[in-house]
């Protein structure tokens, strides 16, 4: 994937971590049991290691970091 189409996936992966991780807020804040904050970290994590990969790949391939 060119550096090009990588600069977008990653704007939407951040979007989408900093969405997980404030409803996630919000779940304790309210309450949520404890599966469900479980399932939303898990989710937190896949997101974050997908962004780390991605953002790995731009460094290598000299992009940069923004």
């Amino acid at each position: 994937m060119s550096v090009a189409m990588r600069q977008p996936r990653l704007s939407d992966l951040v979007l989408q971590l900093k969405g997980l991780v404030h409803v996630r807020a919000l779940l304790e804040t309210r309450g949520a049991s404890f599966a469900e904050l479980e399932a939303h970290d898990d989710e937190i994590a896949r997101v974050r290691t997908v962004l780390a990969r991605l953002a790995g790949t731009e460094a290598i391939a000299g992009g940069e970091p923004r």
